[in-house]
């Protein structure tokens, strides 16, 4: 089990203690999930929230501080003879605890017991994202399930995404270190693509390389010649001649920090001057994002700015017509893309997005927006020093939604409907990278991962 230094988990639970200032705080670990029977796991991830004050990634735990005593407790059961029959000789929880600082560890279903008889103190917790978890709170807490998610503390929810928004030199590392696995499965999957193959066998290399690295995914790969379909989980296509592959891909390391990268690659190996045109658009979408990202910023404006800038090259393509404002005011990039710029990263790939959007990417008096594509945006608060954030636009022609567009008649002043037939069979473009907020500006995780036309052409022909 790979661990922070103890004092680093100390030093969070403690900011973290300060910050609620009293009573209880009760953190939920996961429990083991079921896939087809009892017996048969899905592969276990331990919650972020857990992992982040308590570091061990390990099912059946729960924990509990008390912030008026200091308390601070796990509780969890060592495991059994019968276990070890079948598992091996494993670390004691109690070793384990103590390498994060926490010298009280009790049987699991003490907690049932300790929160009774801490009922006349107020219990802060977290909204649960699972079942399990949300009838062990109506059970602990006396409440109807309904209104468990209700009930939960803001203060510490507002304490947690004021504390995990800042990633710290050791997070950086680690994430760095998810971006390169990332990079790396992105590199050889690039390799893997060639024309009559099945989108599959580049998945694999996807796959491999991430435990080859002893990862595993952060999230389903999405590798499809179909790159219009913003999440495409599907890989039985077979990859022809002419078309695009849209690869988004990104490891969750040893220590369950997350990457997220995403490259569109030519099956030929060579970017026809259509696919070439399209994808500089992209390209300089986040070039220049990324370039103008600093402390002090509204993300909402940077995605706007994008849009902006791809409806100005549209226009000299000839798929719209009007004017560029008038247009970026309006929303009629949703159309081309029908999706947010990007998103908060670091333990969860949407980072502490179980905490609900509005919260972690968004703060009072800065509301969502009801337009096509501004409307997905997870993040579009003011940026800060010590925020990972992706950057990630892209284009795409998705028929059934310009059909959908046409026979509604909108923004038929500003749409080359009759045009955009010609880009049906085109897919999408996405390009994606992993950017930390500097004091000043903005630094690009990891090592840099072939991006250009040129790098892409490059790398495919080794």
């Amino acid at each position: 089990m790979k661990l922070f230094p103890s004092q680093t988990y100390i030093n969070r639970r403690n900011t973290l203690k300060e910050a609620v200032g009293s009573g209880l705080i009760l953190f939920q670990g996961n429990d083991e999930a079921s896939m087809n029977y009892a017996d048969n796991h899905y592969r276990f991830r331990q919650d972020s929230t857990f992992l982040y004050y308590f570091g061990i990634n390990q099912a059946g735990l729960n924990a509990v501080i008390d912030c008026d005593s200091g308390e601070e407790i796990i509780f969890g059961d060592e495991f059994s003879i019968d276990d070890i029959i079948w598992i091996g000789q494993q670390e004691t929880l109690s070793s384990k605890a103590e390498k994060v600082g926490i010298l009280n560890v009790r049987p699991a279903n003490g907690i049932d017991s300790f929160l009774e008889i801490a009922r006349d103190k107020k219990i802060h917790y977290l909204p649960a994202y699972r079942a399990d978890n949300l009838n062990k709170l109506s059970q602990w807490l006396h409440l109807p399930g309904s209104k468990v998610n209700q009930e939960v503390s803001q203060k510490l929810l507002m304490a947690i995404i004021n504390q995990r928004s800042y990633k710290s030199e050791e997070e950086i590392e680690q994430m760095t270190e998810a971006v390169n696995i990332s990079g790396q499965m992105h590199i050889n999957a690039m390799k893997a693509v060639k024309p009559g193959r099945y989108e599959f066998v580049a998945v694999s290399e996807i796959y491999r390389t991430a435990k080859a690295s002893n990862s595993y995914l952060a999230y389903p790969a999405i590798f499809s010649i179909n790159g219009q379909i913003l999440h495409n989980h599907y890989h039985g296509n077979k990859m022809q001649s002419g078309r695009l592959v849209l690869n988004d891909s990104g490891a969750e390391n040893e220590m369950c920090y997350s990457g997220d990268i995403t490259r569109t690659i030519p099956v030929d190996g060579k970017f026809t001057t259509r696919q070439k045109d399209i994808y500089d658009i992209v390209l300089e979408m986040e070039t220049s994002s990324i370039d103008s990202l600093k402390p002090g910023l509204l993300y909402k404006d940077i995605h706007v700015n994008a849009n902006r800038l791809m409806l100005s090259k549209l226009k000299e393509l000839g798929l719209v017509k009007g004017d560029i404002e008038e247009m970026t005011n309006l929303g009629v990039g949703g159309i081309f893309m029908p999706h947010g710029l990007g998103h908060m990263i670091g333990m969860d790939v949407h980072d502490m997005e179980n905490f609900g959007e509005q919260l972690v990417g968004y703060r009072e008096g800065l509301e969502r927006s009801t337009q096509l594509g501004l409307k997905s945006l997870r993040l579009g608060r003011e940026l800060e020093k010590d925020f990972v954030i992706t950057v990630e636009p892209g284009l795409y022609f998705i028929p059934d939604l310009i059909e959908k567009w046409k026979a509604d008649k909108i923004f038929t002043d500003f749409i080359n409907y009759d045009i955009l037939k010609e880009y049906y069979d085109f897919g999408g473009i996405r390009i994606e990278d992993n950017i930390l907020i500097t004091e000043n500006g903005s630094q690009i995780l990891g090592k840099p991962i072939p991006k250009t036309t040129e790098e892409v052409e490059e790398t495919m022909a080794l």
